[in-house]
């Protein structure tokens, strides 16, 4: 069989796992521009030698970053896995050759007073004076509504932001204090919410999101089957690149510095979570962690709380140099 047909077959399996479609084509990518070097330099895909490999995460090396190296080795390895379960190889070839180290970096992360003023700059402005329609006042409150909503579920919940994209109307239940998320891998698990989030999406789910809806031009307004928690100001679906946009414009209007993303709202609750004394399997849970080393991270981006742990647990951390 030749590359490009077990290719096809790879991307197909991991179609049919629900790997997501940026995986899919990010693999099928890494993979193919693989095929065609080992093509212009005479390789058998099937068994290239280790010098063809060593020859090839150079020329990687040359041109990429570390990281992207790395998503690049996984994506070959995946595809060798998979061939060796066919039996279309015999085993994977780069499973001999290590992958390069990449620089550790701690995710940034907003102090308490910074995730504040974000919240606070979803207010809407205190005159309307300058906003000429009535229709438009309505429609300034509304987004207003969705925006408080939807910074304060993010924090509350450490929610990625394609889950606060993909959140549904039917995945809310206010009286709990719970948002049903899909999770990477397809894993589905339970947002909590806290007083102020369930405060702010009860007003946006009774008033704001109507006001959407109602101001959505008929050929693009929603039917019945449609129940996606965030709408933009076309009665729409909030999608990912919306909420990058209205999350950036916040950041700009609470002055807060470049480099807060909606990642780091995430970063920002597993932080703040284990600063106030929560357990580091308690947060793996609540963010979807697989593995526990992932949340791990988190661990190292507050020294002020490891030095308090410290204080409190060890017996000698309370000691004079002079005690005996």
């Amino acid at each position: 069989m030749t590359g490009e047909a077990a290719l096809e077959r790879f991307l197909r399996a991991l179609a049919a796992r629900d790997a997501s479609p940026h995986t899919v084509r990010a693999y099928g990518t890494a993979v193919a521009a693989y095929l065609d070097w080992l093509t212009r330099e005479g390789h058998d895909w099937r068994a290239p030698s280790r010098a063809a490999l060593r020859e090839y995460l150079a020329e990687l090396d040359r041109r990429s970053a570390r990281s992207s190296v790395a998503q690049r080795l996984a994506a070959l390895r995946a595809f060798y896995r998979f061939g060796a379960r066919e039996g279309l190889v015999g085993g994977d070839p780069w499973a001999a050759l290590g992958t390069p180290r990449q620089p550790r970096r701690l995710p940034r992360v907003m102090e308490v007073e910074e995730m504040e003023r974000l919240i606070a700059a979803t207010d809407p402005p205190t005159t309307n004076r300058s906003i000429a329609s009535q229709a438009r006042r309505r429609a300034v409150a509304a987004l207003a509504l969705r925006d408080r909503a939807l910074v304060e579920t993010a924090y509350a919940a450490g929610l990625r932001i394609s889950e606060l994209a993909a959140a549904s109307l039917g995945s809310l239940d206010l009286r709990r204090g719970e948002l049903r998320v899909v999770g990477k891998g397809r894993k589905e698990r339970i947002g909590l919410l806290g007083a102020p989030a369930r405060a702010a999406l009860a007003r946006y789910v009774a008033d704001g999101r109507p006001a959407l809806l109602a101001g959505a031009r008929p050929a693009v307004r929603p039917g019945p089957a449609t129940d996606a928690l965030f709408l933009n100001h076309r009665g729409e679906p909030l999608g990912v690149r919306g909420l990058r946009y209205r999350l950036e414009r916040l950041r700009m209007r609470a002055g807060l510095p470049a480099g807060i993303s909606p990642h780091t709202i995430r970063h920002s609750f597993a932080t703040h979570l284990l600063d106030g004394g929560a357990d580091l399997r308690v947060v793996q849970e609540l963010l979807g962690h697989e593995n526990l080393a992932t949340t791990q991270v988190y661990t190292h981006v507050s020294p002020g709380r490891l030095r308090s742990a410290y204080t409190q647990a060890h017996p000698r951390a309370h000691r004079t140099g002079g005690e005996g």
